[in-house]
């Protein structure tokens, strides 16, 4: 048996399920938003450090640098999403 599993049964025994289970979506949501905060990081800076290279690129690198963000920006709101459906 897992420790999340032995948790859950001795949570389960007091009968305050409902508040563990909201807690385990918050932690969820917290570790969501490690893995696109990285992301992020990285991408802009690395961005940054091509444009100071090739500043005539500035235009079009600063336009992928925008799509890049969207799409990791979306793990995170999939992470929000899934943390108030379970």
């Amino acid at each position: 048996m897992s420790v999340a599993q032995q948790a859950v049964d001795i949570l389960a025994a007091d009968g305050d399920v409902t508040t563990t289970f909201q807690g385990f979506g918050t932690i969820g949501y917290g570790l969501a938003a490690i893995g696109p905060g990285i992301g992020i990081g990285i991408l802009v800076g690395k961005a940054m450090e091509s444009m100071a290279r090739q500043p005539e690129m500035s235009g079009q690198i600063r336009t992928t640098m925008f799509l890049g963000i969207a799409f990791t920006e979306a793990l995170a709101l999939i992470g929000v999403v899934a943390g108030f459906i379970f």
